[in-house]
């Protein structure tokens, strides 16, 4: 394993919410405000994060959901409830959860549209799916690395499934992918030097984040190189029958 992936894995262990991981790069800054507000609006009751990873977001359901479960296709941090594919979810019941979030899994899946339909089986009537994808991005986690979404795309593959209430939202831009992958190189060189890799990321926060954030916002105020997109559906209900334009 090359320093850079252990880095990374260091870094993802000690910085395990996003609250402290935000700075880490433009493109994961780019989404916190989106994400936060999005989990503190729609997460309640029985709660599934699926393609949990670190559990980052873990911390932020304590007081607003009444169960949070997991799922995984490995289990990359202890305590994964459910370890599966979102393309065959057969261990739980339809009809069962509040509430889901799928963050960064359909561009991994060979058949993203299935993958949606088996969170839809899940998702009580009314229940609200949170779920984001890229649109800019390296490629990553090799082989598995399949699709990029538009946002028309991704609204698409929600209608299609009979999602219905569907919002989606732009994140971040073409400062934030190219500032990404410099924070990437930048901060992981050097996070397994105790006293060195502080001030690393202090100097990335201030000439890397928070510039590229500035600059996307200033200069693409159309959105048109967003490097992911953040969407909201609910599963259909009778007092819920509307699709929300983009």
């Amino acid at each position: 394993m090359s320093l850079l992936k252990k880095n990374r894995l260091r870094l993802n262990k000690e910085l395990n919410q996003l609250e402290k991981r935000k700075f880490f790069s433009p493109g994961i800054y780019c989404t916190y405000e989106t994400t936060i507000s999005a989990i503190r609006k729609y997460a309640r009751g029985k709660l599934i994060d699926i393609g949990c990873g670190d559990m980052m977001y873990r911390d932020l359901f304590v007081q607003q959901v009444t169960q949070y479960d997991t799922l995984d296709i490995e289990p990359r941090v202890p305590d994964v409830k459910f370890i599966g594919s979102v393309l065959n979810m057969h261990m739980i019941y339809d009809n069962y959860y509040d509430s889901a979030l799928c963050f960064d899994v359909l561009e991994h899946i060979p058949d993203p549209p299935k993958a949606v339909l088996e969170i839809l089986r899940i998702l009580k009537p009314g229940g609200t799916l949170m779920l984001s994808v890229p649109h800019l991005s390296r490629l990553h986690e090799e082989p598995n690395d399949f699709f990029r979404f538009t946002k028309y795309g991704i609204q698409r593959v929600l209608q299609n499934a009979g999602f219905v209430q569907i919002e989606v939202i732009s994140q971040g831009g073409l400062f934030s992918f190219l500032g990404h992958q410099f924070s990437t190189l930048f901060v992981c060189s050097f996070w397994h030097i105790p006293l060195l890799k502080r001030a690393v990321f202090f100097l990335n926060k201030w000439f890397c984040v928070r510039p590229c954030v500035f600059f996307d916002k200033l200069l693409d105020r159309k959105k048109i190189f967003a490097m992911a997109y953040f969407a909201v559906a609910q599963k259909a209900s009778a007092q819920c029958s509307k699709t929300v334009p983009l």
